[in-house]
């Protein structure tokens, strides 16, 4: 991981801009954003600076894809590492006018897991409330096509894995990619495919997609075009249609995926806050994978340029009420986060001494 100026050189141009109210919105519901690119090989935290302009920091790691915020946690999947890092500040502190500091504090190594979604149950996270690093994520393990977590003696130990696949091989054969939660367990997960050869998800990108309910091993959606990202969220399983570039929700008694709202690229990355969804979207253009799926019509059709940034979804209209554009060197997202009661987040990296000085100290016998 390394450290990097938020806007890089003319010859590696990043312009980062909100629409007009998105600090406005910001500032209402007194929260804070993270996105990861592993196209660039970062995450950036989005805040707002003391004047209320939009504030941009990051950091860089190797392929980083997930996110996930558990309480004061915030874990990051990266090339072959999972990473825990800590929210050190307390309610009201600041650190060089930042009111959250995000400390890496362990990893396990996982080796090129490709590991994509990241989730923590709360059964366990309440039984472990005491001591943050005894708390083991769950993620999907999309090169073995199962859900895993962390082990302390090896790369990875297999959760669930569909009944479709013949077996546990590093062949990335459906590229399982997402994972929901309900009832603080995690419940459905999206597949691009049903394949069971090496890499076969490739040929089934259109309308070979498909959500499952791992409780009981059904298929409970299909014809998608690579899904991403499935959320439970006010009793509804919400997930975005990525091949199509439409969000929207499941009717569980059919099956049928009902669209709210069509965004201007490839959506992967989805986040709640009240009455608000928050997506990601990429500029499908830059990737082969991308390439030859509905969504080309469908930007055609309305006469749309695809984009690169986070969208807010406002889920009483279905209307895009916010943007947060991206241009220049990144144009592919993967995951998005929300950090609530946080204005001004940043995260200690590696390359300069600030994580030599940067020490907190713990209750005893915690």
């Amino acid at each position: 991981m390394t450290d990097q100026p938020a806007i890089p050189s003319s010859a590696s141009r990043l312009e980062i801009t909100g629409s007009r109210q998105f600090t406005s919105w910001l500032a209402e519901h007194h929260l804070s954003l993270a996105f990861s690119t592993y196209q660039a090989g970062k995450v950036f935290w989005i805040g707002l600076q003391p004047d209320g302009r939009l504030s941009v920091f990051e950091r860089t790691f190797d392929r980083c894809m997930g996110l996930c915020v558990n309480g004061n946690s915030l874990w990051v999947s990266t090339l072959y590492q999972l990473w825990r890092f800590e929210n050190t500040l307390q309610p009201g502190q600041k650190y060089q006018g930042y009111d959250a500091l995000y400390v890496p504090q362990m990893s396990y190594v996982t080796g090129d897991l490709d590991i994509h979604d990241i989730a923590i149950e709360t059964a366990q996270a309440a039984q472990d409330s005491s001591s943050a690093e005894n708390t083991l994520p769950i993620f999907v393990n999309t090169l073995f096509g199962c859900l895993a977590s962390p082990s302390h003696t090896h790369s990875f130990v297999p959760v669930w894995q569909p009944p479709f696949l013949s077996k546990m091989a590093a062949e990335d054969r459906c590229h399982l990619n997402g994972m929901a939660l309900q009832d603080g367990q995690v419940r459905y997960v999206t597949s691009v495919s049903r394949s069971d050869v090496a890499d076969g998800w490739r040929d089934h990108r259109v309308d070979g997609g498909c959500v499952m309910d791992i409780s009981n091993d059904e298929i409970i959606a299909t014809g998608l075009s690579m899904p991403h990202s499935p959320r439970w969220y006010r009793d509804r399983l919400w997930l975005v249609n990525s091949g199509t570039g439409e969000f929207g929700y499941l009717d569980m008694a059919t099956g049928t995926f009902e669209v709210v709202t069509f965004c201007p690229g490839y959506l992967r990355g989805l986040a709640f806050f009240g009455d608000f969804a928050v997506v990601g979207l990429s500029e499908p253009r830059h990737n082969k994978s991308f390439q030859g799926l509905p969504l080309d019509d469908a930007l055609s059709r309305k006469g749309a340029t695809p984009r690169c940034g986070l969208g807010v979804i406002d889920l009483r209209s279905g209307d895009l009420v916010h943007t947060l554009r991206i241009e220049g060197v990144i144009a592919e997202l993967y995951d998005v986060a929300v950090m609530p009661q946080i204005r001004r987040p940043m995260a200690i990296g590696f390359r300069n001494d600030e994580i030599r000085r940067v020490i907190s100290v713990g209750e005893p016998n915690e």
